[in-house]
């Protein structure tokens, strides 16, 4: 009896321990996608269909697409972990790795450029008469988003290496919130110049947003990393691992602005020091900037 009662003790004991275990991380069944303001919130949504629709099938969970009015609002999303993966700028995503717990881990390579870089451009209007950059002084300038990598970074950090101070030079700069808002902001006569991304203004062309001869290219960027997607670290790691793999599958697809893909590649953080550097350029403190 003694025997019987002191195994009874034991096991009990035992039961009692097991919610102490470390428990099995289980796989979501959403998982939620942060996408960047690139284009039209409709526009964006309906060119990633694809992509999310893959990512359902082969994940065999419910893929939630989110879209924020701005940068800050993918980044604010991810530290606050109610975004799972995301789709951010070079710029943008250096500035979340300063307040979330987030890594670049695919990037997108599209059939039409068949690289995973882009160049920022700024572009006039031919009949401005614009066709420099020293022409610009006094005039009005777009940029995309104090986040934006080809639509502020860049070009800021390439007038500076010409000693131009942005803030000076302008008459007035204003920040558009998106690169097709700023193309058709030079479009129709409501800024001077504007610095866009090379491959949205490419997309605007291509759907006759605007016309290329009527556009003056006066400036260009050196290659800029291609916009990552990041997923937060503390994922679940054989999700992670699916996560990525579902990416590297989809092929043949729309991706947002981008075009046709030829698929996702591996990409890393060290890939964007490219994007820290120039933002020394600019004396930018990131961790201050958020």
């Amino acid at each position: 009896m003694k025997r019987r009662s002191l195994l009874r003790l034991c096991l009990a004991a035992c039961a009692g321990m097991l919610p102490l275990l470390p428990a099995v991380a289980a796989q979501p069944q959403v998982l939620t996608v942060g996408l960047i303001p690139a284009e039209d919130s409709q526009a964006m949504l309906e060119n990633s269909k694809a992509v999310i629709d893959s990512l359902q099938k082969q994940l065999g969970v419910t893929v939630k697409p989110f879209i924020a009015t701005d940068y800050n609002g993918i980044i604010e999303a991810l530290r606050a972990k109610k975004l799972d993966v995301a789709y951010l700028g070079p710029f943008s995503y250096v500035l979340a790795t300063t307040v979330a717990n987030v890594e670049a881990f695919s990037v997108a390579e599209t059939k039409k450029s068949g690289k995973s870089f882009y160049k920022s451009l700024i572009i006039t209007r031919k009949d401005s008469g614009i066709q420099n950059v020293e022409q610009l002084k006094g005039r009005t300038m777009a940029f995309v988003d104090p986040s934006s990598a080809s639509g502020h970074l860049f070009p800021s950090a390439g007038l500076q290496k010409l000693n131009i101070d942005p803030a000076k030079y302008f008459s007035r700069v204003i920040f558009s919130g998106s690169h097709d808002a700023s193309i058709l902001a030079v479009a129709n006569k409501k800024v001077d110049a504007a610095a866009v991304a090379d491959r949205i203004l490419t997309a605007a062309v291509a759907k006759g947003v605007v016309q290329q001869s009527d556009l003056n290219v006066v400036w260009t960027s050196p290659d800029i990393p291609e916009s990552p997607m990041v997923w937060r670290k503390d994922l679940d790691p054989a999700f992670k691992q699916k996560i990525a793999a579902a990416f590297g599958n989809i092929k043949d697809v729309q991706w947002g602005d981008q075009g046709v893909l030829n698929g996702f590649v591996a990409t890393n953080d060290a890939a964007y020091n490219v994007v820290r550097d120039t933002a020394k350029i600019l004396n930018l403190d990131l961790k201050a900037m958020k």
